[in-house]
Parts: structure tokens; C-alpha cells; sequence
């Protein structure tokens, strides 16, 4: 079975323009047409997206069934934080709390799938959608605090696992955790390694690999790719990744 994962910050729908379009987000979310989507900076609530629910508002315009939202962070009016939008139903989901003590609120939003595989039941799959710190000293804190959660710790080596989202990471110093110690492949770099990560941002001109996708399990990536429309690089600060996956 083919299945295609994209994670994309949105910037709550404005763009570098400073233009609240979430059309534009939905126009390239509904040209790539991945299945399982990984959304980071979605408002839910709050005056600057005129008090929309985001993620409700792109899964209507891009027929998505199933949705689930991870609120981290809270406004004078409303809140944002992650979204997973997927094809497939969502059997269970946990906003895990990474926010370290005198920093800025962080998630992770943790989401099983049921996902038809030819030939046999459906599969669980367990998807991490998350954004971590701005800080260096955070992110390593961040991603331990992760692996130790049940949702992780009870997932085999061999089982399905998606891991992606914004982790803020300019010099690719996360992603051997994930590589090297927990055994997952990266599928937003031009080659196996992940040493050569697409850039992601700013948009407009990018000049760091800030957003990532992992996967383990019974998976062969069969492509990868940063997003290259026009209107990409406008419609947020962040370009989304892509990866397409063979189970």
C-alpha cells in the first residue's frame, strides 16, 4: 500500500504577506493530496484567523474525514498549536505536553490510524505530530521527554511509526537520536542520511532544514520532496515536506 505523509507549519494560515488566506493552504495541501497530514501553528479560536477553528476549516476544504488537535498554546483569545488530518480513521489520540519550566508551551499530538493494508486487517499506525523549542538546550529534553511516553515506549522497533512536524532544528543535530539510536529513517533529506535536509525555511529564501519526517517500521520510501509551488512561498513561512511510503 502507497501512503503519502506531509508535515507543514502553516503560520496560522498568514503568510509572509502578513495575509490571512487559509485557501492558500488548502490549494497546496490539496495538490500534493497526502493521507496523513501533520500541521504545526493551527489556530483554534483567536481574532487574527477571525476566531476559525483551523483545523475544522482545512479539513472541509481539503475532504478530509478525520481530524484531531493538539491546543498548546493559550491566547489572550483562543489558543494553537498541532493538527493531524488523515484519511483514515483516528482510533485514539494524546496532546502530550513537552513544554519545559520557564519556556514556551510545546506539544507533541499523538494520534493512532487505522490503516487498510492490502491483504490483510487494518493496521494501527502511530503518527507524532509535533513542534519543539526554539532553544537547543530544549529540543534534546524535549524529544527524551517524548520517548519516554507510554504511546512511544510500547511501540516495537518493527511497528509502524511516523514521527514528523517543526523541530526547529538548523544544524540536524536531533535527527541522529532518531537515526542512530532509535532505528527510524528520515524521509525529508535528498538522500538516505540525513545529512542533506530540504530547507524549509523561511519560504521565501530557505536556508534551514527545520521540518522533518521519521518513519520505522515495515516501510520503503519510495519518495521524498519539499514542496516547490509558486504560491509555497507566500502562503507560510515554512515550505511543507513530503514523503511517499510503501507499506
Amino acid at each position: 500500500m502507497r501512503l503519502r505523509v506531509m508535515s507543514y507549519n502553516i503560520h496560522r494560515a498568514i503568510g509572509v504577506d502578513r495575509r490571512f488566506r487559509p485557501e492558500r493552504i488548502a490549494r497546496i495541501i490539496k495538490h500534493h493530496e497526502p493521507d496523513i497530514l501533520l500541521l504545526q501553528e493551527v489556530d483554534v479560536g483567536v481574532p487574527r484567523s477571525r476566531h476559525l477553528d483551523l483545523a475544522e476549516e482545512l479539513a472541509a476544504l481539503c475532504d478530509y474525514p478525520h481530524r484531531a488537535v493538539g491546543l498548546n498554546v493559550a491566547l489572550s483569545k483562543g489558543h494553537y498549536g498541532n493538527a493531524t488530518l488523515s484519511r483514515f480513521p483516528i482510533t485514539s489520540q494524546r496532546n502530550i505536553d513537552l513544554t519545559l519550566p520557564k519556556h514556551k508551551a510545546r506539544g507533541c499530538l499523538y494520534t493512532a490510524l487505522e490503516v487498510p493494508v492490502s491483504g490483510g486487517s487494518p493496521r494501527s499506525l502511530a503518527v507524532f505530530n509535533l513542534h519543539l523549542g526554539l532553544s537547543f538546550h530544549e529540543r534534546p529534553q524535549q524529544v527524551g521527554n517524548l520517548v519516554k511516553t507510554p504511546e512511544f515506549t510500547t511501540l516495537g522497533p518493527e511497528e509502524p511509526c511516523v514521527v514528523g512536524g517543526d523541530f526547529n532544528d538548523w544544524f540536524t543535530r536531533l535527527a541522529p537520536m532518531f537515526t542512530e539510536i532509535m532505528g527510524f529513517k528520515c524521509a525529508s533529506s535528498h538522500k538516505e542520511n540525513f545529512q542533506s535536509p530540504y530547507l524549509t525555511y523561511p519560504s521565501f529564501s530557505p536556508t534551514g532544514g527545520l521540518d522533518k519526517i521519521f518513519v520505522r517500521g515495515p516501510f520503503e520510501i519510495v519518495k521524498r520532496q519539499r514542496c516547490r509551488m509558486q504560491i509555497s512561498k507566500i502562503a507560510s513561512d515554512h515550505l511543507p515536506v513530503l514523503a511517499d511510503l510503501d507499506w
